[in-house]
């Protein structure tokens, strides 16, 4: 019989735990209390590099046990490296949950794993829970983020990619008894198809990375040109803020889609976030509505977007953002 719940412990280039992971581990304690108290553990990659302080941190945020994959070879992500390490670890341990963040690298990881085994995968959710038959019940925006769904796995492991930001990460230390355990693997026999040449980082906007920004100041559509966009870029740098963008103004070219916001890009809960331009459009909102404040700016009163927001102006960004821009350079 499966139990217990895996997550997979994404790093950064710099070897340091992605946010997401210590949502997912937050939310797995609640998981795990439904399940009998069952084991949290976690699957962890690494070159050596920054290995002692993950350590330290996974220790403080729940995990009964961590499998550590250490390796010169697992430097750069490599999906065929992996999800063959991965997928024996799963067949090893037989966890009853595998929970990923639905980060660029977890979207590509989790459906390879999840077809090797012959398992369901359910995608892009924004909470977990489990039912009363003791299922994962994974929950997420569908039909265009019109309709929220509620969805079962049927097969071993359960599978869900989870958005980050979605779900918190704990305020106080949950201190355990961490095992740390080294896995032996054998990549000898994986045929790597793809090799690491050179990084490119995301264009952005502003300084300050967008998924770390405390104050965005976002522009859709109604921005019109990257001259709009240029006055969000002033605007962003005046408050030490980053720059974002909607679905709809990625798609004219007035935006990189690394900084785009919604179902399709990126959910962000600052504690201020300026909305310029934009509709308001449920596929959008999904990604923002968790913002501490909101500020809309439309010109149109019946703008969906003043329904999430704290503060609604209703006027012309074009005459609005100028004037802001002059008080704030004084």
């Amino acid at each position: 019989m499966a139990k217990g719940i895996l997550i997979y412990a994404q790093t950064d280039r710099n070897d340091f735990l992605q946010n997401v992971v210590l949502e997912l581990a937050n939310t797995a304690q609640d998981l795990s209390k439904k399940l009998d108290n069952c084991e949290v553990s976690a699957i962890l990659f690494t070159d050596g590099t920054n290995l002692e302080e993950n350590k330290n941190i996974l220790s403080k945020n729940g995990f009964d046990k961590v499998y550590i994959a250490n390796s010169k070879d697992l430097k750069q992500y490599s999906i065929e490296y992996y999800s063959k390490i991965v997928v024996d670890l799963i067949k090893n341990i037989e966890p009853e949950i595998f929970l990923i963040g639905a980060t660029t690298q977890g979207r590509e990881l989790a459906p390879i794993v999840a077809t090797t085994l012959n398992t369901g995968l359910t995608a892009d959710c924004t909470n977990l829970d489990i039912n009363e038959k003791g299922q994962l019940a994974s929950t997420r925006p569908t039909f265009g983020g019109n309709l929220m769904a509620t969805i079962l796995c049927k097969n071993y492991p359960q599978m869900a990619t989870v958005r980050p930001k979605v779900l918190k990460k704990t305020e106080t230390s949950i201190i355990k008894n961490t095992i740390f355990e080294e896995i032996s693997f054998d990549l000898s026999t994986v045929d790597k198809k793809v090799e690491f040449i050179e990084f490119l980082p995301n264009k952005q906007l502003s300084d300050v990375r967008i998924d770390e920004a405390e104050i965005i100041v976002a522009g859709g559509k109604g921005m019109k040109n990257k001259e709009g966009f240029k006055l969000l870029e002033e605007l962003a740098k005046l408050l030490g803020g980053s720059v974002g963008a909607s679905r709809g103004a990625v798609d004219m070219k007035l935006a990189d889609s690394s900084v785009q916001i919604g179902q399709t890009g990126k959910t962000v809960v600052p504690k201020i976030y300026i909305a310029c331009g934009i509709s308001g459009a449920i596929q959008h909102t999904v990604g923002m509505s968790s913002s501490e404040k909101i500020i809309a700016i439309n010109k149109d009163k019946n703008a969906p977007i003043f329904k999430v927001a704290d503060v609604g102006i209703i006027g012309d960004v074009f005459e609005i953002l100028p004037e802001l821009i002059k008080k704030l350079k004084g």
